[in-house]
C-alpha cells in the first residue's frame, strides 16, 4: 500500500493486519491417587476371595472414576483481545464443563504521528482507531455450561448455564473507578453432593443480575526511603525494593437490580432480627433493587531493599474490610443506643460492627528465599464465653524470587484448613 505525503511524494507504508494466533494450548490429565489408594485398601479388606494385590490394582486402574482431563486454548485476536476455550471432563461425572471467555484489555495511550524517512510527519491512524469505545475499559464476556460454584458453607453447586458480561474502568493508584456486571443464570442449581435439604444460595437462583459499583481510592505514603540502593546489585524483586510505610483507603457504593426468580428471596432474610436495620431495598413482582456502601482500609510497611543475601526484607500488610455499610451503621447505632440507655450491648451488633481483617507477613531467609504467611482474623462472640479471636484460613508459603526476570517468583504454599498444596509461578505481584 502507498500513502501520499504532504508534498505529494509517494512513500511505502507498512500496515500490519493481526490474524488469529493461538497463544497457547494446554492438555492436562489427572489421576486421583488418594481416592485410588483408599478404594484399593477398602476392597482388599472387604474381599473374601484370594485375589492378589496386583489383580485388585489392575481392576481399579480401568475404572474411569479415578481419571479426569482438561483442554484449554487461547487465541490472540488483536493485541488487546483474546478468546479462550476450555473443556473439562471427569470419569465419575457425566456432564463435561465447557467455558468460553472473550477478554478485551484496556489500551495504552496511542501515538498517531509517525515520521517517514525522517523528513516529513504523516498522520497515520490505526485500522481500529475508529472504535474508541473500549480503549480505556476492560471488557470480559463469559459463557459457562454448566458452572461450578461454592457457597460460604463449602457446598458445591452445579448451575446449568451462566452468561456474564463485565465492564470495568482501568484501576489506578488513586482516584475514582467504576465496575458494571451483567449476569444471567438459566436453570435450577443442584447440589453437587446430592444434599436435597440444602437451600440454594440466593445468588444462584435463575434470573438476571445487574450490578454496578463506583468507588474512590486514595493512597498515602507516610514514609518512603530515599536512600540509594546498592550499586551493581540487582534486587531480587523490583516491586519489593523500596522500604516504605503507606496506607490506602477506599469507599464506594454498589447497586444491584434483580429480575426473575432471584428477586423473590430478600437478601435481608438472613440478617439478625434483634436490632433495627437500615437498608435500601425495594421489590415488586419479579424484580428487586437494593444498594449498599462498602469500604476498606489497609496498611503496609516494609524494611529492607531485598538486595543483600540475608534478612534484607521484612514486610507486613494488614487490611480491614467493611463489606456492608448499612450493616455497619445499623450495628453501630444499636450499640450507641445501648450505651446511652446503659443496657447490655447486643452480641450480634458487636459482631456485625467488627470489620473483616486480613494479615500478611513476609520475611527473607537467605538470598532469593523468603517465608510468607497470609491469614484472616475473625472475632467470635458467644454468650457466656467472652471474646475469642480466631485465625481463619492460614496459608503458609515459601517463595523463590526469579530475579533474572525482574519481578517473578516460584511459590509453594500450603493451606492446612483446606488441606490444599500448590506450586505455582507468579509474575509482577506487588
Amino acid at each position: 500500500m502507498r500513502l501520499k505525503g504532504l508534498e505529494g511524494d509517494e512513500k511505502p507504508l507498512d500496515m500490519a493486519f493481526h490474524t488469529q494466533i493461538c497463544r497457547f494450548t494446554t492438555l492436562l490429565g489427572q489421576f486421583n491417587l488418594q481416592k485410588f489408594v483408599s478404594s484399593v485398601r477398602k476392597v482388599k479388606l472387604e474381599e473374601n476371595s484370594d485375589s492378589s494385590w496386583l489383580q485388585v490394582v489392575g481392576r481399579h486402574l480401568s475404572e474411569k472414576s479415578f481419571y479426569a482431563f482438561g483442554f484449554c486454548s487461547e487465541f490472540l485476536l488483536t493485541p488487546e483481545d483474546t478468546l479462550l476455550f476450555s473443556y473439562e471432563a471427569s470419569g465419575d461425572k457425566r456432564t463435561a464443563r465447557k467455558k468460553a471467555i472473550f477478554h478485551h484489555k484496556a489500551r495504552k495511550a496511542n501515538h498517531a504521528s509517525r515520521s517517514i524517512c525522517g523528513r516529513k510527519a504523516v498522520i497515520v491512524r490505526n485500522l481500529d482507531d475508529g472504535n474508541r469505545t473500549f480503549h480505556h475499559l476492560n471488557l470480559t464476556l463469559e459463557r459457562v455450561w454448566p458452572g461450578l460454584f461454592v457457597d460460604k458453607n463449602g457446598n458445591y453447586w452445579d448451575v446449568p448455564v451462566t452468561l456474564a458480561a463485565d465492564l470495568a474502568s482501568v484501576t489506578s493508584d488513586s482516584g475514582a473507578s467504576y465496575h458494571l456486571c451483567l449476569q444471567h443464570i438459566s436453570g435450577s442449581a443442584k447440589n453437587l453432593e446430592g444434599k436435597e435439604s440444602s437451600e440454594v444460595p440466593a445468588n444462584l437462583l435463575p434470573g438476571i443480575y445487574l450490578k454496578s459499583a463506583f468507588s474512590f481510592k486514595k493512597n498515602i505514603d507516610f514514609w518512603r526511603s530515599q536512600a540509594k540502593k546498592l550499586k551493581l546489585v540487582q534486587p531480587y524483586d523490583f516491586f519489593l525494593s523500596s522500604p516504605h510505610v503507606s496506607g490506602t483507603g477506599l469507599v464506594g457504593v454498589v447497586a444491584t437490580a434483580l429480575v426473575g426468580d432471584n428477586s423473590l428471596r430478600s437478601p435481608l432474610d438472613d440478617q439478625p432480627k434483634d436490632y433495627r436495620r437500615f437498608d435500601f431495598y425495594a421489590s415488586g413482582g419479579k424484580s428487586a433493587f437494593f444498594a449498599d456502601l462498602f469500604a476498606s482500609l489497609s496498611f503496609s510497611a516494609q524494611y529492607g531493599n531485598f538486595q543483600r543475601p540475608i534478612f534484607d526484607l521484612t514486610k507486613i500488610h494488614g487490611r480491614l474490610n467493611v463489606p456492608s455499610g448499612s450493616k455497619f451503621i445499623s450495628a453501630a447505632t444499636c450499640l450507641a443506643q445501648n450505651a446511652y440507655k446503659s443496657e447490655q450491648p447486643s452480641l450480634e451488633a458487636v459482631q456485625a460492627v467488627c470489620p473483616n481483617a486480613t494479615f500478611s507477613f513476609q520475611q527473607q531467609i537467605v538470598g532469593p528465599f523468603s517465608f510468607r504467611v497470609d491469614s484472616e482474623i475473625a472475632i467470635d462472640l458467644k454468650k457466656n464465653q467472652g471474646w475469642k479471636v480466631n485465625v481463619e484460613n492460614p496459608v503458609f508459603a515459601m517463595e523463590y524470587a526469579l530475579y533474572v526476570l525482574g519481578s517473578a517468583k516460584a511459590v509453594a504454599w500450603y493451606a492446612p484448613k483446606r488441606k490444599e498444596f500448590m506450586v505455582e509461578l507468579r509474575f509482577f505481584e506487588r
